[in-house]
């Protein structure tokens, strides 16, 4: 029968408990020490008697489960005996070199140490190849126990019991609850008829009394207390940052604070020791039934809260969900005392089936109403808007709730279905996996709302600006990784089957012979990360502090930072790959192969990358250079591997790749000297005295103070055009990137003393001949004629 989530729970974290100390204890373990084979032998020929026999109970078979990977986890170990040894040996052998060909014979004394070599490595070896090979056996016999675990499992899913249909079964479901309460009563009758027991009570019966009330006070009243201490810190969340996530933990005692209590009584009613057989295993189920039930009601009361709800819902609504929410747990702590009772009572099978039927109907009544209610979410009536309560951020919660909804709502159907023709099994493990699903998904949802809440306080921003936030994301993802196994046992995984796919994990996978596994991943990246922080260190250490002190260019300063972090960074993963002891030999014939598709693939970044570099080594550019290349000029800002980026006069970044750096023509402005030339363009009218225009420009040009007077400035009469007499000023500048305004201030100049002076700065005139202008007079004066149709 299937099992409530809270007993998968505690068998998951039993199960997880024992792997981690065998996996702890692992290392430990001395390598040379001697396996004990003939134990070994022993356990397997009992586990192939056992699976031919196919008829041990499933108990059995994980426990001779458990056994077995107990024994695979020795011989893991023992595949490493001898490792060090090994490579010794082969260094050897490969030191005397190949063996030589037919027609050449080896010295005698190099082939007989190289025999006397390869008898030692088979030596060696033998340890390993022997514990490989129980290894393997093991694992074959593990899962062969599995497959006989799963075949047993899916009969028993799919087996056809009896109909709770029948009237009669009603009828032995009702004798077995009433013999259950008689014996239950006729326990604590005979308990109470010892005068030995009933005087031992006497003398203590104002204590337990007390005990009772106050246990009975926790449990009535616990969560009350704590759901109005929640309220109240959620009133006052605008006042005070944080007080969400305070609201949150205190919240949490609404389920603490009762089942503290629920202990106590139990406990109490122990130590009354009024209860017989029956009463002390239903007492012993209570703890688990109280936690289920205050789970829910908490989890119910968190999502379809009043203040904050993370449900777009009316407060009927809302008062709906948590009364469902309730009623889910108390169903769903009942069907983990019922197996219970069912279990130790061994009733007949139409009294469980009874039983059963009871509780999937109750389940999927109410899976169906919370399907209804989660439909309600998506879709809210227009006419209820004003009292729809504060919406929670769209997130992938409410962008998989149609589905979710649906889902939910098609096995509340098909459960009780199935029940009612006979297959109780196959109903229970479609209601309440579904159920248990559901509220996981809803705690998820929690979880949701509570990491931006938490990044909200700790950042100091508000909770819209958190929902943008990447790292509440990432801890989504986290979390959702931590459910996906409370996910599967939920509907049916066993706990050696997570253990299993655990040490499958941790065993890594074969790529190229190399095997990885996560403890080289993270080697490398712990290893990698260091150096890489390093590198970065150093990067700064030059830039602030050594740099400074020298007569390096930037440019070149700049090339050397880039060229240490290069090589820091291969530098780094270099020796993370073999901290991490990955053996790259294993892996050249798959990355010569790669390397073919990767370099017509990648040529273009290739060509880039090896550009970048030369860029860095020769430096025919740097940053802060005035370039201009094909077409494109301005400053270059910043030089990567893969490209250059140079921003215009206009503000606007444009990147260059390195290879047209390196392959077309760059004209530098400013790379080896600031100093640069301008020239400006001067006309003037005919008949003005062109000695004169010389002497007033090159006095204009002369008095700026950023011409230079060594060079001279030149003016030469360059011709006659046809409005004007062409003049032009030749300049060098001090600093080059002053050109356009200078050039502004000199046309500022002439302007002012060609005015002072009288000479006329002529602009383009035409003349325009017209032809016949008679006719056109002529046109003009003639009447238009009008459309006869008018």
């Amino acid at each position: 029968m299937a099992r409530p989530a809270s007993t998968l729970l505690l068998r998951f974290a039993i199960g997880m408990v024992v792997w981690l100390g065998l996996a702890m204890s692992a290392p430990a373990q001395d390598q040379a020490s001697a396996i004990d084979y003939d134990a070994w032998t022993r356990l397997a020929e009992r586990a192939e008697t056992v699976i031919d026999a196919a008829r041990a109970s499933t108990p059995a078979l994980e426990d001779l489960r458990f056994q077995l990977t107990e024994s695979r986890s020795v011989f893991s170990d023992g595949e490493e005996e001898n490792a060090d040894r090994i490579a010794t040996i082969k260094n050897q052998i490969e030191a005397l070199g190949p063996l030589p060909t037919d027609d050449v014979t080896e010295p005698a004394e190099i082939a007989e140490r190289r025999s006397e070599l390869d008898a030692q490595l088979v030596v060696a070896q033998a340890p390993g190849v022997r514990a490989q090979e129980a290894f393997r056996r093991a694992d074959g016999l593990i899962r062969e126990i599995d497959a006989i675990i799963r075949d047993r499992n899916t009969k028993e899913l799919f087996e056809l019991g009896p109909s709770p249909l029948d009237p009669f079964a009603w009828a032995d479901a009702v004798n077995a609850v009433t013999d259950l309460l008689s014996g239950l009563v006729t326990e604590s009758t005979t308990i109470w008829a010892n005068p030995v027991r009933r005087a031992e009570l006497a003398n203590e019966a104002i204590l337990t009394l007390l005990y009772l009330l106050l246990a009975l006070l926790v449990v009535v009243r616990g969560r009350t207390w704590m759901a109005r201490l929640t309220q109240f810190l959620l009133r006052a969340t605008r006042m005070r940052r944080g007080q969400a996530v305070a609201a949150f933990v205190v919240s949490l005692g609404e389920i603490l604070i009762p089942y503290l209590g629920v202990l106590a009584l139990v406990e109490a009613v122990t130590s009354a020791g009024l209860l017989g057989l029956r009463g002390s295993l239903i007492l012993d189920a209570m703890p688990w039934f109280a936690l289920i039930v205050f789970s829910a009601r908490w989890l119910g009361g968190v999502l379809f809260a009043n203040l904050n709800p993370i449900l777009t819902l009316t407060p009927v609504q809302l008062r709906e969900g948590r009364f469902y929410c309730s009623i889910l747990g108390l169903v769903l702590g009942l069907d983990h005392v019922i197996l219970t009772i069912i279990e130790f009572e061994a009733y007949a099978p139409t009294v469980s089936a009874v039983f059963r039927a009871v509780l999937i109907g109750s389940a999927a009544l109410i899976l169906a109403r919370l399907s209804l209610i989660l439909m309600a979410h998506l879709a809210p009536h227009e006419d209820d808007a004003a009292e729809v309560s504060a919406t929670a951020p769209h997130s992938i919660i409410d962008r998989t709730l149609p589905l979710i909804a649906k889902t939910c709502l098609v096995f509340s159907v098909l459960g009780p279905v199935v029940t009612l023709i006979g297959f109780g099994t196959l109903g229970a493990a479609l209601v309440f996996p579904t159920l248990e699903t559901l509220a996981l998904i809803a705690f998820l949802a929690v979880l949701h709302r509570l990491t931006r809440q938490v990044y909200a306080a700790i950042r100091g921003i508000d909770l819209q600006s958190a929902r943008d936030a990447l790292w509440p994301v990432l801890v989504d993802f986290v979390l959702l990784a931590a459910a996906l196994p409370l996910l599967a046992l939920t509907w049916g995984a066993r706990v050696s089957d997570l253990t299993e796919v655990w040490v499958r994990f941790l065993a890594g996978v074969s790529f190229g012979g190399a095997r990885i596994s996560p403890s080289n991943f993270l080697i490398f990246a712990v290893v990698f990360a260091g150096l890489y922080m390093m590198t970065r260190l150093a990067q700064a250490a030059l830039k602030s502090s050594v740099f400074p002190k020298t007569k390096i260019d930037p440019g070149g300063q700049v090339a050397l930072i880039s060229g240490l972090g290069y090589v820091g960074i291969f530098l780094a993963a270099l020796i993370a790959i073999t901290a991490a002891g990955i053996d790259l030999s294993n892996l050249a014939l798959v990355a010569g192969a790669l390397s073919i598709g990767i370099g017509f693939g990648l040529q273009t970044i290739v060509s880039n990358f090896v550009a970048g570099i030369i860029l860095l080594i020769e430096r025919p550019v740097s940053e802060g250079d005035w370039i201009e290349v094909n077409g494109t000029m301005g400053f270059v800002r910043d030089i990567s591997v893969r490209s250059t980026r140079i921003e215009t006069f206009d503000r606007t970044d444009v990147i260059v790749p390195n290879a047209d750096l390196i392959s077309a023509a760059v004209t530098n402005w400013t790379r080896f000297n600031l100093s640069g030339r301008l020239i400006i363009s001067v006309g003037v009218a005919y008949g003005t005295d062109t000695k004169r225009i010389e002497e007033i420009l090159t006095e204009i040009a002369s008095d700026h103070p950023m011409v230079l007077l060594n060079p001279p400035p030149s003016v030469l009469f360059r011709g006659f055009g046809a409005d004007s007499l062409d003049f032009e000023v030749r300049v060098i500048l001090r600093d080059i990137n002053w050109k356009l305004s200078v050039h502004s201030d000199i046309n500022h100049e002439i302007a002012k003393r060609f005015a002072a002076e009288g000479i006329e700065i002529p602009f383009a005139q035409r003349d325009v001949w017209l032809r016949n202008p008679e006719a056109l007079s002529a046109r003009e004066q003639t009447p238009p004629t009008k459309d006869k149709t008018e």
